[in-house]
Order: structure tokens, then C-alpha cells, then sequence
């Protein structure tokens, strides 16, 4: 009897899980495409330039948390692209808002001081979904 409960659990089990692992659907395509097309000039820097000294890393560091602890930053926000180059820092990524992206500018000279941060943050506004 316990092997015949056991064996019917198991079966239901693995049912449900079998039917929520839907791979027809595919996934959604990225909406910054476009920017990490134009991250792909050897000019603009990127988050693997990042210079590996103690310096920059702190910096990095510094300004990340700074970020991630404003918990009024959408997620977009959290996840921007923070890169320290000789104590010169560039910010890229999309936000949601005007005030999201000087909100981290902000915080970014508050770490590396004045003149040394280049804001390349984008805006882009949360589009609503279509009902259909």
C-alpha cells in the first residue's frame, strides 16, 4: 500500500513539473539591442574594460552599492553599466526616467568627484502592454 502512494506522488510529481516546462515559447528579445550594438565600437568602453586596479574597483564598488541601495531606482536602473578607467568612470545603460538617470549620475561624482563621470544613460520609459 505505502509503495502504491509512493509510486502514484511520484507520478504526480513529475506530471506537474513536466507541464511547466513549456519550451514552445520563446523567450523575449532584449530591448537594448540596439545599445549593445553601438557598445561594439572599439572606442566606446565597456564593462570588460574596466581597469583591474584597486582604485577603480573601489570605485566601481562604491558607486554600485550607492545604487543598489536606492531602493526607488527601478530595475533598470539597478542593473546599469558602471565602468572605472584611471579614476574616469562612465555610466551606461537605459533608465526609466529623466530623474533615474541623474539620480545615479549623482551618486556616481559623489564616489569619483567631479568631472570624472561621463553619463551615456539612456532613457527608456516603460511602454504599457497592449491587451489583446
Amino acid at each position: 500500500m505505502k509503495t502504491t502512494i509512493a509510486a502514484t506522488l511520484a507520478l504526480s510529481v513529475l506530471g506537474i513539473c513536466g507541464q511547466a516546462q513549456d519550451t514552445s515559447k520563446t523567450p523575449p528579445a532584449p530591448d537594448n539591442t540596439k545599445v549593445n550594438q553601438r557598445d561594439r565600437s572599439k572606442a566606446a568602453p565597456t564593462a570588460d574594460q574596466a581597469k583591474n586596479t584597486t582604485n577603480d574597483r573601489d570605485t566601481m564598488q562604491k558607486i554600485r552599492k550607492a545604487v543598489i541601495a536606492d531602493k526607488s531606482l527601478s530595475t533598470y536602473a539597478h542593473n546599469v553599466k558602471i565602468i572605472s578607467q584611471g579614476g574616469k568612470v562612465t555610466l551606461k545603460g537605459p533608465v526609466r526616467s529623466e530623474e533615474e538617470k541623474s539620480t545615479i549620475e549623482q551618486k556616481a561624482t559623489e564616489v569619483a568627484g567631479a568631472g570624472n563621470v561621463t553619463n551615456e544613460i539612456t532613457v527608456k520609459p516603460a511602454t504599457s502592454k497592449k491587451k489583446s
